[in-house]
This record gives C-alpha cells, structure tokens and sequence, in this order.
C-alpha cells in the first residue's frame, strides 16, 4: 500500500475512544437513574479506568488502551467498554492466523500491523434486562486494510418486541449504505454468533461484519461509525423498560446457565479473543468479556 494513513488511523482511534465516552456517560446515567425496582437501593455503580499496554518483545512502545470496567452497580452487575490502539509486529501464530484470512496479503513478507477499536459486553444484575456485546476496530498492514465488528443482543429470558426494537433499529443506521447491507451482516452475525458444539445462537443475533474493504476507506470508515451508532439507541431503552421487572430464582439460574453460554463462546470461537491475547495485549482487558457468575449444569 503506497497511501499514508496516518491521518486515516488517527481518524479511526479518535472516534472510537468519542464512541467510548458516549457509551460510558450513557451506562453511568442509567445507574444514577435507577430509582424504583429491584437493586434501587443500592449505590449507583460507576467505571473504573485503568490504563492498559500491550507487550512486545523487544520493550518498545506497541500501544495500550483504557480499560473501562464497572462491577457491582444497580444495572450493570459487570460491564466493560475498552478502546485500545497497538501496533508492531505480528508473532509467527498470529501472522499465519491473518494470512489464512480474505484480504490480508503479504503477511508473511511483512508483519507489521496498526489495530484500532472498541469493544463492550455488559452483563445485567437483572435477569430480564439483556445482556449485549459491541465492538468496532480498524486494522492496517502496508499490504491492505480493513474494518470489522458489529453487535449482538445475549438475553438469557427472550422478548420478541426487544429483538425487534434492536434489529429495527440497526436496520435504520444501516439504510443509508445500502438496502442489502443490513440483511447480509445479519446473516453474517447469524453465522458468527453460533456456538457449534451447543448446536445454537448465544443471543438473539445483530450484525457483524470483519474484512470488509470495498476500496474506499471513507464509505467503509462512515459504516464503521454507523454501526458505533446505532448501539445506544437499539439497546439503552430495553435496559430502561427492564430493569424494574420482578424476578424469580429461576429467572435468575436461567440467567447464570446463559452466562456460561456466553463464556463457552468467547473462549473458544471468539476471533478477537484470540487475536489480543495471541499479540501480547494486556489478558485482563482482552478477558474483560467474562461474566462476574456463570453455571453449568
């Protein structure tokens, strides 16, 4: 690749630690506004931020991150919103797990690598409130580029007019970049999003896309921001019209058993597990996903 994207990363990392800000104000807000129902008595919960790095080799710089991690509030019985940038060279194992991947040629040739985003999960206090991941990152060779991610709704007790409320409303941000684009990263999150040896979906699905490069960084990096967009409006009001339901014991086992869904998943399918702990990125932040309790039976 001839072009200088430094500015482009610059753009990128910049509006994912925005989209970070707004996500945290938003979660804190919730907290400080959860005044009737279950857990209203408790302390409103807030985030701790911790700074991250990633670890390389030779003791250069190869970036960092924030670490944004509430445990115990009111709404939120564990939630983490990271953003990190880091950059070097890719390790032998992670070289050829990139190589094998569409659109990313030259690894082998040349291992450097520039990678940007954000990543969330939030796991509820209150069983009938959803939990819910996102993220959205930009990754960069001097061979190619491109960006990734998505959202996707994990409640462990299902309500048809939520799902309805969080495709529909990922289905509008999506619009403007073309009518076939929501339905092909539904399907992609569909496929994604699938715990093989559960022979079922960890959630109710979302959207999600990774490798995508159509040549203009601009319309790819509008999606990417998009995507970003759309999150707080599809989830934050079913967290409102949730948390202050009633529960039972089994509500809250269901919950528990779906956690362990939801661990099984990221351990051992989840790409971006595997890529931060693979290039040496801070294991807490990377691990963050991890539900406080989970249960098998």
């Amino acid at each position: 690749m001839t072009e200088d994207f430094d500015s482009r990363k610059a753009l990128a990392a910049a509006w994912f630690r925005e989209l970070r800000d707004q996500i945290v104000a938003a979660f804190e807000d919730l907290e400080a506004s959860h005044t009737t129902g279950p857990f209203s008595d408790m302390a409103p919960g807030s985030f701790e931020v911790t700074e991250t790095t990633r670890a390389s080799d030779d003791g250069s710089d190869a970036g960092g991150g924030l670490m944004s991690v509430m445990r115990g509030g009111r709404v939120f019985e564990k939630v983490g919103v990271n953003v990190s940038t880091v950059f070097g060279t890719l390790a032998p194992r992670a070289q050829a797990a990139m190589a094998a991947r569409k659109g990313i040629p030259g690894m082998a040739d040349d291992p450097r690598f520039w990678a940007s985003g954000i990543s969330l999960v939030a796991h509820m206090r209150n069983p009938q409130a959803p939990a819910v991941h996102m993220n959205t990152r930009m990754f960069w060779t001097p061979h190619a580029w491109w960006f990734g991610g998505g959202s996707d709704l994990n409640p462990c007790l299902e309500f048809d007019e939520d799902t309805a409320h969080f495709h529909a409303t990922q289905e509008q941000h999506l619009a403007p970049h073309g009518a076939d684009l929501y339905p092909r990263l539904k399907e992609w999150a569909d496929e994604y999003f699938y715990i093989p040896h559960r022979h079922r979906a960890r959630g109710v699905g979302g959207i999600f896309m990774d490798d995508h490069n159509t040549g203009d960084w601009e319309a790819d990096f509008a999606l990417t921001q998009d995507i970003g967009r759309a999150f707080l409006p599809a989830y934050v009001p079913l967290v409102e019209k949730r948390r202050t339901a009633d529960f039972n014991e089994a509500d809250k086992d269901a919950q528990l058993i779906h956690r362990g869904l939801y661990a099984e998943y990221n351990l051992v399918y989840d790409r971006g597990t595997k890529f931060g702990l693979e290039t040496g990125h801070d294991a807490n932040a990377v691990l963050m996903s991890l539900p406080p309790l989970a249960k098998w039976v």
